[in-house]
């Protein structure tokens, strides 16, 4: 501890306020704020029982500076605004907050709304943030769709309506605004709708729809039937919208659930916001921490970033665990707002804690998202691949899976399929389609050996590696003709199993008892995801080689009719079913006379 320090910490104020510790080149490590700095601040220099993440961190301060403020709400503003412009290391911080967008109506005479990234104090209301920018751009095509809300950036006021300096657009033609820079609208009832969009977009839906139905009775009681037919229009649209929201409790009560995962310095937050009762926004934000913190100090901190004056503020908080500071947090909160606000920690009998349960999946979804993403850019194995190396309990890691599929029709047009996966996820560009050429009838496991036997010949051959794990679908039958081929190509080093359809069990060559993965393990996804995906290439192309076969010896079947004009019978037509049905002369157009003629007394000779 030097002396700036020393003389600091003997003069510290016994009042609320702010602190920030500095480095050595003056930059802002850490901020806080306290109810009384004298004996806050102190604490740092006079503990003994200060976590790793703080210890170190008190190491490198060279400076404090304070900020003293009239009472803790002010104190927590300040902080809140000082953590965002600086950005401490040693702070829990609201990753790229400033990025994600809002929809702004503005306050003007006749309102715009649009997206926007630049939140500005100009008496405009702000609706989001939107974490997810394809639910924001879906939220403004609603609103196109339902509402006729300007497009323009012009300043239309009182004089340029008068004036006519703006002229309608094709906008207005169309239908999709009420011309209101001609005045063809008037405030009152242009704001009226603003006012429906503003509830529509505050989750009020049933209140719109409400007042929505009581203007259309009333239109239709004054004989008003072409403003009742538009409401009416409204009304199903918003409907149908609400339709779509999940109900997800019984009481109408506006909330936000919140969930943290966090591991190491990665950490993810998801908001459920829920509005009379219905799921109406999901959120995800990310975090930066050290790894040390607290589930309380993340959620802390994560409140006070989150619910900024743009952000609404409902009458309930649920989470799963009490933040630091809640009951400064909540005078902050509610001193914004015209209702109270509670936080809600439910318990194991309560219905919200299935929502909390449901929430934190969400974010430990998006943690894992994350660090996959990380892994990948740093070039670090994928988890999944990783778990799947410990339950197969290979010798390497499964880089390369190559997996095969047999598919056939009562013993007819067998075929099979390759399907390749690299580091867990599909590269079609390598898949293979067989046809069966050695077997007659319905034999998977003579099938399965052509197969094995064709891919790997050439692969020795042609001096290509093995991949790291071969795949087929199929149980006990199906690996050992793989297994057999392989050995009898005299390859050495592979790693092969089968995965059996019914139970999903995992078998090994040389051992009678199947391996049973959890079904939750993101190892038995991954090997039911490569399954499905060679189940599914093999069945396209069975299809499609039955539909030729069908088709060609249908129209070959007709003495005359070759190949050629098979083919251009059914580009014209599309289908057998269609030629069949086609006159004498659309055959004519497209074979000419003499055939035309053949293709109709085959498919008619009955009817003779």
């Amino acid at each position: 501890m030097n002396e700036l320090i020393k003389t600091k910490l003997e003069n510290l104020p016994d009042k609320p306020g702010v602190y920030q510790f500095l480095n050595e080149n003056s930059k802002v490590l850490y901020v806080g704020k306290a109810k009384i700095l004298k004996n806050r601040v102190r604490s740092y220099f006079h503990s003994s029982g200060l976590s790793t993440r703080i210890a170190i961190m008190v190491n490198k301060v060279k400076d404090i500076e304070l900020i003293v403020t009239d009472n803790e709400i002010e104190a927590l503003v300040l902080e809140n605004n000082l953590i965002k412009e600086f950005k401490p290391r040693y702070n829990v911080n609201l990753k790229d907050d400033k990025t994600y967008p809002f929809i702004k109506v503005t306050n003007e005479l006749f309102p715009r709304i649009y997206p926007t990234r630049n939140v500005i104090r100009d008496g405009s209301k702000y609706f989001g943030p939107y974490t997810d920018v394809r639910s924001m751009k879906a939220s403004l095509r609603m609103i196109n769709r339902i509402f006729r809300i300007r497009s323009c950036k012009f300043s239309i006021d009182e004089e340029s309506i008068e004036k006519k300096k703006v002229k309608i657009c094709l906008d207005y033609h169309i239908k999709k605004c009420d011309g209101p820079c001609e005045g063809l609208i008037s405030s009152n009832e242009y704001n009226e709708m603003v006012n429906e969009v503003v509830k529509l977009l505050s989750g009020k839906t049933n209140d719109l729809l409400d007042e929505l139905k009581q203007r259309m009775e009333k239109a239709v009681s004054l004989l008003e039937f072409e403003k009742a037919v538009e409401l009416r229009d409204k009304i199903l649209q918003i409907q149908s919208i609400s339709e779509k929201q999940n109900v997800v409790s019984d009481d109408f009560e506006n909330r936000d659930i919140i969930a943290v995962a966090h591991e190491g310095k990665e950490c993810s937050a998801t908001i459920f916001n829920i509005r009379s009762g219905k799921l109406i926004s999901k959120k995800q934000l990310r975090l930066t921490i050290e790894g040390s913190e607290s589930d309380s100090e993340i959620y802390s901190a994560l409140i006070k970033q989150f619910y900024t004056e743009f952000v609404e503020i409902p009458s309930q908080i649920v989470l799963e665990t009490e933040p630091e500071d809640s009951i400064t947090i909540l005078d902050w909160l509610n001193s914004r707002n015209n209702h109270k606000v509670k936080f809600v920690i439910p318990k194991k009998t309560s219905p919200l804690k299935s929502l909390v349960k449901m929430c934190k999946e969400n974010a430990i979804l998006q943690l894992k998202e994350i660090q996959i993403q990380k892994m990948k850019k740093e070039g670090n194995i994928p988890y999944t691949l990783a778990a799947l190396q410990r339950d197969l309990r290979l010798k390497k890691l499964p880089k390369r899976i190559e997996c095969f599929d047999i598919s056939n029709l009562q013993g007819t047009d067998t075929v099979a399929s390759m399907v390749v996966f690299e580091d867990g996820k599909p590269k079609k560009s390598q898949y293979r389609k067989f046809i069966i050429k050695s077997v007659d009838g319905p034999n998977d496991f003579a099938s399965m050996k052509e197969v094995i036997q064709r891919r790997y010949t050439k692969l020795k051959e042609e001096n290509i590696p093995l991949p790291d794990l071969i795949m087929v679908d199929g149980g006990k039958g199906q690996l050992s003709s793989a297994v057999e081929i392989l050995n009898d190509l005299q390859l050495k080093d592979f790693s092969i199993i089968g995965l059996a359809k019914r139970l999903e069990e995992v078998f090994f060559p040389s051992e009678s008892d199947p391996l049973i993965i959890p079904k939750t393990s993101s190892s038995l996804k991954l090997l039911q995801q490569i399954r499905d995906e060679a189940h599914r290439f093999a069945i396209t192309f069975h299809r499609l080689l039955r539909s030729k076969r069908t088709i060609t010896t249908s129209l070959l079947e007709i003495k005359g009719i070759g190949e050629q004009n098979a083919y251009e019978l059914i580009k014209h037509f599309g289908s057998v079913k269609k030629i069949k049905e086609a006159s004498l002369k659309s055959l004519e157009e497209t074979v000419g006379v003499s055939k035309s003629k053949l293709v109709y007394e085959y498919f008619h000779k009955s009817e003779h």
